[in-house]
């Protein structure tokens, strides 16, 4: 499931797209905003059906050894353990898996050579070594491998980053997001759940889906008030001078801090001081911290920022 972090970034970029046309239907693009999310649930679907494709073709080439005019002991006695890796088989047979992809039209068959160089990737890792050199299956040291080849290969593979890049291009900066929750949700399957292992949904709950669509809008609802808010903190700094991705950061953190009463203060001042060093200057973190220090200030004072639940934590 995607995290809040991600619909924050999302939300950003669907904003900074509409202050770009502000005359446009404000509904489009909140739904533009919303379908952009669940795009990156797609990529995380491409994601989980890679690692069957990969030792299906591994096995395909076991088979063609046999097939040699003269066969070694070994290509007709071949070492199959990561062709029967236990929690691949379970990816493999998953019953909700097996519904989704389909649905998604998402198959790899068609992708031989990429395919091939990911296994070749696979194939030098010291830990794919150590793992074969004892043939015997174990779900805990299958699960192991499967991890350590998403941390080590397809995290960091440029190819395989390109190639889905290609097929959506939202999905360049969603590759991150989608390997993280491809990660976890295969750190939480178990063995004896058989083809039943969860499968996690796109967004955590209701409200999660509701964060991002009302935060844009609220944002660009109270736009003028946030403008004028920040405008009174800016010494000797005139707001033309500000960049326009700190004035929409800044903007979006007083939407929190005032109309989502179960966020805490501090994860929100965290999350926008976090996003800045990423999308913004070398110097906004600072400048965005400072500004928003003495808002916070103020709202308290006058009572504005009202927290209840989780956002009365570290508030």
């Amino acid at each position: 499931m995607v995290s809040r972090h991600y619909l924050r970034i999302k939300t950003m970029q669907a904003l900074y797209a509409y202050n770009a046309n502000p005359k446009a239907d404000l509904r489009s693009y909140e739904n533009d905003l919303v379908k952009a999310i669940r795009g990156s649930y797609e990529l995380f679907l491409w994601l989980f059906a890679l690692l069957p494709e990969i030792t299906f073709y591994r096995l395909k080439k076991l088979e063609s050894l046999k097939e040699k005019y003269n066969p070694t002991d070994e290509d007709l006695n071949p070492n199959n353990k990561f062709v029967n890796n236990l929690l691949i088989r379970q990816i493999e047979t998953n019953k909700s898996l097996n519904t989704l992809l389909p649905k998604h039209h998402i198959k790899w068959e068609d992708d031989t050579d990429l395919i091939a160089r990911l296994y070749r990737e696979i194939e030098q890792l010291p830990e794919y070594q150590v793992y074969m050199s004892n043939r015997e299956n174990n779900y805990a040291e299958d699960k192991k491998l499967v991890l350590t080849i998403i941390e080590k290969v397809f995290a960091t593979n440029d190819l395989l980053h390109w190639f889905l890049g290609e097929k959506n291009t939202h999905w360049i900066d969603d590759y991150e997001e989608a390997m993280l929750m491809f990660y976890q949700n295969v750190k939480d399957f178990k063995e004896d759940k058989c083809d039943d292992c969860k499968i996690d949904s796109l967004f955590k709950s209701v409200e999660d889906e509701q964060f991002c669509r009302q935060l844009f809008r609220k944002t660009v609802e109270h736009a003028a008030e946030y403008t004028k808010m920040i405008e009174e903190k800016l010494q000797n700094w005139e707001l033309e001078r500000v960049i326009n991705m700190d004035m929409l950061l800044m903007k979006m953190a007083l939407c929190e801090l005032l109309e989502f009463p179960s966020i805490p203060v501090k994860v929100t001042l965290n999350e926008y001081i976090e996003i800045a060093k990423w999308y913004s200057s070398d110097k906004s973190k600072v400048f965005i911290n400072g500004i928003l220090d003495r808002l916070i200030v103020d709202l308290r004072e006058s009572g504005r920022i009202v927290k209840t639940g989780r956002g009365l934590y570290q508030s």
